[in-house]
């Protein structure tokens, strides 16, 4: 395995029924979800996921309702067992573990964060922080300084003495990411964790989680079913339907080369051009054009680069990272981009006739 894999995820399924190892038989035979429910009444919940996280990035599982990601991320802690298959962390098959193990791996390896807080009413924000802490054993004179270190960090500075319900829902989702960090945990678990807030302040959450990794790097594991999060916060996509992994792979690429008709229409009405980042449509090169417009940078979004160039499709740019040339982009291509593969394909099909 390589260093940098964090967490594998190894040919794993997940049947739920009264017999889900004689169903799995009927599964390794080809029987697909549908067909086992009708002939076995089973629910093939997870088939085949085969998964790489890499350490200090955030991977991102979605899907649509019943797809299987709250399932499968319930599987990386254990609270969820596994019909067949292997979730190695650091190498180790988390399946093997005692309940010594086990507890530990919840309690210093993972921690997470739920889409509805699940704070505890009776303990002040400043308990609920410190509650992995407290859990392990540790006086509150001993957790007290890291949770409010991470409490200010979150934007929550004086609000320890409340309580959860005194507290809005973006704050108390803050309370949760900052419980999730003061356990000091090296991988994160979120489901979910921004479903259930605003539209405003949703963003506001991504943008501290962008952040906080930003200066932390932790590992993450992040649930979602909406597309613009998944593409603003993934290092690594993963889009799961019916229970198995349709594609998954650098955010950018899935968006510009999607391998599957289901792809194709979950990404039909998305702004291309917001999410769309300059290195991800630019020639590499170090080679200057003949007539540069001007600089760009290879994370810049499309959308920026064309209210720069006010339209005109006869510029080109350099791409420059730390102050040397990387690449070009030239606007023609630029725009090219921005045609939906669906769209693209029909106009190719349209030329040929």
């Amino acid at each position: 395995m390589e260093n940098d894999i964090k967490i594998s995820i190894r040919h794993l399924y997940k049947i739920f029924g009264a017999d889900p190892a004689g169903a799995l038989e009927h599964v390794m035979d080809g029987m697909g979800k549908d067909e086992l429910m009708e002939k076995h009444r089973h629910v093939l919940g997870l088939q085949d996921i085969n998964v790489d996280m890499r350490n200090g990035e955030i991977t991102v599982i979605m899907g649509l309702s019943g797809s299987g990601k709250s399932t499968l991320i319930r599987h990386l802690n254990r609270l969820i067992e596994p019909t067949a298959g292997e979730v190695l962390v650091d190498g180790e098959n988390v399946l093997d573990y005692g309940e010594k193990r086990l507890r530990n791996l919840r309690r210093q390896d993972m921690s997470m964060v739920f889409q509805h807080f699940a704070l505890l009413p009776h303990r002040t924000v400043l308990e609920n922080t410190g509650l992995a802490q407290s859990v392990r054993g540790d006086a509150r004179a001993d957790y007290e300084g890291e949770a409010q270190k991470w409490l200010d960090r979150v934007g929550l500075g004086g609000q320890g003495h409340q309580y959860p319900h005194q507290l809005s829902g973006g704050m108390q989702q803050r309370v949760g990411i900052a419980r999730a960090l003061a356990s000091n945990s090296p991988i994160m678990l979120m489901d979910e964790a921004f479903s259930a807030l605003d539209p405003l302040i949703r963003t506001d959450m991504q943008d501290l989680l962008l952040e906080l990794q930003g200066e932390l790097k932790k590992t993450v594991v992040f649930i979602s079913h909406d597309l613009d999060e998944a593409l603003k916060l993934a290092d690594h996509l993963v889009i799961l339907k019916d229970g198995r992994v349709v594609q998954q792979g650098e955010p950018q690429e899935i968006l510009l080369h999607p391998n599957d008709p289901y792809i194709v229409d979950f990404i039909s009405d998305i702004n291309r051009a917001r999410v769309l980042r300059v290195r991800s449509v630019m020639e590499k090169t170090d080679q200057a054009p003949a007539q540069a417009a001007g600089d760009v940078g290879p994370d810049d979004t499309l959308e920026s680069v064309i209210a720069l160039s006010g339209g005109d499709t006869a510029l080109c740019y350099k791409v420059v990272r730390d102050g040397k040339q990387i690449g070009t982009l030239d606007m023609k291509k630029l725009v090219r981009a921005l045609v939906p593969t669906s769209a693209a394909e029909d106009g190719m099909r349209a030329r040929a006739t």
